[in-house]
Formats: C-alpha cells, sequence, structure tokens
C-alpha cells in the first residue's frame, strides 16, 4: 500500500496520478490525510498523558519516603484520571489506526510516469512484436477442437469431475503441458532465478501482503472452515515467503521462481473468449519474483521482459508486448508490460503474461526490507512475473503448429516431450 508520509506530502501528485486508473482518489485521499492527522494528535496526547503520569509516580513516591501521605494521595487521585483517560486515548488510536489501514487498502498504487493514458485494453500501448504469424492449413481448428481430435484434452470429463474450467489433460497433451513446465523452470533457473516449491494455500495475512485482499477476494476460493484462500498465482506465496523480513543489502536481488496451480473463480467470465484454454478456473503457471533495491528495480524489469521475449522465442510463437494503460493495469502495479501470442486458428490475441513492478507497495505492506550499508532500514522493491502461464501458451502452440498430418512440436520442448509431433 501507499505509505502515508507520502501521500501527506504529495496530495495533488497522488490524486492526479491516480486519476491515470480512471480513480477518483480526492475523497479517499483526504480521509486518509484526516485520520493520520488524528491518530498523530492523539499520539500526541497519549504520550504527553503517560509522560505526565509517570512523573507522577516519582512524586508520590518521593512524597511518600518524606512521610507526607496526605499529599501523595491527593496526586494518587489525579493518577487515577490519568489512566482513564489513557485508556481512552489509547482505545481511540487503535480504531483510528485500523480505520487508517482499511484506508489504505482501498488505494491503487501510483502508477508510473510512462504508463500511458487511457481506460481500455484498447488503449494499451505495444512497444514490441516479434515472430510471423504462420499461414495454416485449409483445415485449421480452433485448440477445443485439436484437443478433441487427438484426445489430448478433455473438457467434458473436467465438468463431470468439478465443473466448467477445469481440463483433464491425458496422453500426449499432459506430457506437453509437464514439459512446458519443466522448460519454463530450466529457463528461469539458467537465469538465475531460485526454484520454490510453495503451499497452494495461503491465510489471510499473505492475501493483504501481495494486495489480493481485500481488491480480488471474490475472485480467490476460499476454504472457509480453515480461513485459507487458495492461490490465484504463485507470486503470492513466493513473495510472501519475504514478509517480515530484513534483507542485508549485500544479498540483493533476490530471484525466485516457482510452479504452482493457479485457482481463479473468474467470476462474471462468459461468451467465446473463454472457450476451452482461453479461460480456466484451474491452470498451471510458473512465476518469477524479484526484490530488488529502488534505484535497480526498472532495470531489473526491463531484464524480466527480455527473459520472456528469449523464451517465446524459443518456442517460436509470434507474439507482442504492451505497457498496459492505467485503467487496465492491475491494483498493485506502477507499470506492467503484457505479452500476447496470436493465435492463427482463433484470428486474436491471447494474453500469456504479465511483468510488474510493483515498486514498494507490496513491500510496505509486507514490512519488506533491506538493510542499507549505513545501518538502516528501507523499503524494498518487488516485481514479479509470469514465465509461463500455460494454458494459451498450450492453445498458441496447438493452434499455430498444427498441420494436415498433426500438431508439430517446438523443436526446444522435443527434449522433454520425447516425442516430434502429435498425431
Amino acid at each position: 500500500m501507499l505509505q502515508t508520509a507520502f501521500i501527506r506530502e504529495n496530495r495533488e501528485k497522488v490524486i492526479q496520478a491516480l486519476g491515470k486508473r480512471n480513480f477518483d482518489a480526492a475523497p479517499l485521499v483526504d480521509e486518509v490525510i484526516a485520520l493520520d492527522e488524528k491518530r498523530r494528535s492523539t499520539q500526541v496526547a497519549l504520550d504527553t498523558i503517560l509522560s505526565e503520569s509517570n512523573k507522577l509516580s516519582r512524586s508520590i513516591g518521593e512524597l511518600m519516603k518524606a512521610g507526607k501521605k496526605d499529599e501523595a494521595a491527593l496526586l494518587k487521585e489525579q493518577t487515577v484520571q490519568y489512566k482513564e483517560q489513557s485508556k481512552e486515548l489509547e482505545e481511540t488510536l487503535n480504531t483510528t489506526a485500523e480505520a487508517l489501514t482499511q484506508a489504505l487498502y482501498k488505494l491503487p498504487n501510483v502508477p508510473a510516469d510512462i504508463v500511458p493514458e487511457g481506460k481500455t485494453p484498447e488503449e494499451n500501448l505495444e512497444v514490441f512484436a516479434a515472430g510471423e504469424i504462420p499461414v495454416l492449413y485449409g483445415g485449421a481448428v480452433p485448440h477445443w477442437e485439436l484437443a478433441k481430435k487427438y484426445d489430448i484434452i478433455d473438457f467434458e470429463l473436467g465438468v463431470k469431475i468439478t465443473g466448467a474450467g477445469f481440463p483433464v489433460y491425458k496422453g500426449k497433451g499432459a506430457r506437453l503441458q509437464r514439459a512446458l513446465i519443466s522448460y519454463f523452470l530450466d529457463k528461469n533457473t539458467a537465469a538465475g532465478y531460485t526454484e520454490m516449491q510453495v503451499p497452494h494455500l495461503v491465510n489471510e495475512a499473505s492475501g493483504y501482503g501481495t494486495g489480493q485482499l481485500p481488491d480480488k477476494e471474490g475472485q480467490m476460493y476460499h476454504v472457509g472452515i480453515d480461513d485459507l484462500y487458495l492461490i490465484p498465482t504463485a507470486e503470492v506465496p513466493v513473495t510472501n515467503l519475504f514478509r517480515d523480513v530484513i534483507i542485508e543489502e549485500k544479498d540483493l536481488p533476490v530471484l525466485c521462481t516457482g510452479y504452482t496451480p493457479c485457482f481463479r473463480r473468474e467470476a462474471g467470465s462468459y461468451g467465446a473468449h473463454v472457450r476451452g484454454l482461453n479461460r480456466l478456473h484451474q491452470f498451471d503457471k510458473v512465476e518469477i519474483v524479484r526484490i530488488e533495491k529502488p534505484e535497480n528495480s526498472y532495470a531489473a524489469l526491463d531484464g524480466m521482459v527480455d527473459h520472456v521475449k528469449e523464451i517465446l522465442d524459443e518456442l517460436g510463437l509470434p507474439y507482442r508486448v504492451l505497457r498496459l494503460c492505467g485503467g487496465d493495469m492491475g491494483f498493485t502495479s506502477a507499470l506492467t508490460y503484457d505479452f500476447e501470442v496470436f493465435s492463427t486458428a482463433q484470428d486474436r490475441w491471447l494474453e500469456i503474461s504479465s511483468v510488474s513492478n510493483f515498486e514498494t507497495f507490496q513491500a510496505n505492506r509486507l514490512k519488506l526490507r533491506y538493510r542499507d550499508k549505513e545501518g538502516k532500514n528501507q523499503l524494498a522493491h518487488t516485481l514479479n512475473g509470469s514465465s509461463l502461464a500455460l494454458p494459451r501458451v498450450l492453445a498458441g502452440i496447438l493452434e499455430n503448429y498444427q498441420t494436415a498430418d498433426g500438431i508439430v512440436i517446438p523443436e526446444v520442448l522435443r527434449p522433454y516431450t520425447g516425442f516430434d509431433i502429435i498425431d
């Protein structure tokens, strides 16, 4: 979340910057400033009373030693009043601090200066494109028909077991899925990321730490009896490994990668664009997470973008990179680049990765800091990216690599699959 001092000292800047998100921040910003002022003034009043109470306690002790019990008794009555006042002030302080925290939770991150204006995905800015869109043979079909033709993904069986959006991968489809996971992890670890295996359920504190709560509470599956949440992405457990941690400056940057299944309710999703692998409730994803010094984080973001580019180049898929406009960015992000693969069979772009810099927004929630060379604790910057989400990458491979004889496997994946073609 945003730091209170930053909001207080940069009111107009915060309101103007959040306007890029089409977010009217003025009422909430003023509420934060008012609550912070109340919190600070209450703290000053409480500190003053506690100080006076301590002075009285010392005076009472001195009077008792001098045998002046009557004078000591009068001061004792005053200390009782101080205790009652301090109790009231402590209650006010706690209530105000909680109200301030809840107000801060409602404010999204401030977009970076280079984030373009815009309200819809159509206003995102294309900054890079690579790969040639293939010309498919006359009988080319979308991936959901290919999945049925070659018996590699069974959507109906998933409905039987669980419901829509929970596919079953079979035979070479399952092996291709596993090959992609292994390939992505190998690419990430070769680039210096440490592989982590993390829980697939998280507690409420973890959800608040990375910003899924309270913003996306309705989009996560909640296990009510245990008050746990199924993870929407590995970003949540991996980043929370460093909650309440102080990292030594010499140990930065921290680079982690992890494979997990991801669970998203996707409430309200419907229509042709969610067919097949295009929108799922459960899917596999490999994530990369970085913790950086603030002055290095945007260079690190560029490096993450280049890393994902290299993977897509090796897969031979046509793709483009978009800098998201303010209205299409996630709640916690300061700057996001989306990667999209072109599906020739569907004749449209499919989002397959988001790479984001959150600056100090998550770190402030997480109390994730680093100790600088002077021994001072500073908030770190956090970044994360999909490297990569599997469903639409798989859809792109199935559709763009289909031929009259079968689906050709990209050469870079063949050592992992053990076969060259699905036929």
